[in-house]
């Protein structure tokens, strides 16, 4: 099976001016790929984390959140950082939008910015939370296992790359991208089975994309 495309900077930047330009939502649209980039987090997971996951009472943004096993693929709890810059700016342009619209707001304006805390983070462009659908399919083990998608959101993204013309390009390029780079910065393996969420290292094997560039200087390095 293909793997998803692992963006360039060139390409990441490139695509989240053509999605500013041409998304009918585009405060949630660069939300969401930045979400997938910056903090490797699938895209079920973004259509299913809360407003009170990223917000404090007092409106501001956490620094670390928690990803709620229930929401996760292997209902596995972690953590996650979104400390990026640019990161930030989407989130809080996201969050001024919604207040405009005002889309799931609370009785009470002095917490959570006046947003509903157990609103889901991430909306459709009516305001309204993405419907989840229950897919089965086989663990490394060889077992059986169900979990949650978002096809509608996941469909969605991967059309954000095609209007991109970024070739390969779909909701797993986040992942793979967050992945591959921070190997490249010289990130161990371990580290990158924890930000994804993965129980064993065997699975963060098709997330990781390695430059001729580092092989060779492997080779170079060995003794």
């Amino acid at each position: 099976m293909a793997q998803a495309t692992v963006l360039k900077p060139g390409q990441y930047r490139h695509l989240l001016r053509v999605t500013r330009a041409t998304s009918r939502t585009p405060e949630r649209d660069a939300l969401v790929l930045l979400l997938a980039i910056h903090t490797g987090m699938r895209i079920s997971e973004i259509a299913q984390v809360e407003v009170g996951d990223f917000l404090f009472p007092s409106g501001a943004i956490r620094q670390e959140v928690s990803l709620r096993a229930a929401v996760t693929k292997g209902c596995r709890q972690r953590c996650i950082y979104p400390t990026n810059r640019e990161l930030i700016e989407a989130l809080n342009d996201y969050l001024t939008l919604r207040l405009e619209k005002r889309w799931r707001m609370s009785d009470d304006s002095k917490k959570y910015r006046g947003l509903r805390s157990d609103s889901k983070l991430v909306l459709t462009f009516k305001g309204y939370g993405f419907s989840m659908n229950v897919k089965r399919r086989v663990s490394y083990a060889g077992e059986q296992v169900d979990y949650a998608a978002c096809d509608a959101l996941q469909s969605h993204v991967s059309k954000l790359y095609r209007d991109a013309d970024i070739k390969g390009g779909s909701s797993h390029s986040g992942r793979r991208t967050m992945a591959s780079r921070l190997l490249e910065q010289g990130h161990g393996i371990e580290t990158l089975q924890l930000m994804l969420g993965h129980a064993e290292l065997e699975c963060v094997d098709p997330y990781l994309e390695v430059s001729k560039e580092r092989l060779r200087q492997a080779f170079a390095d060995v003794l």
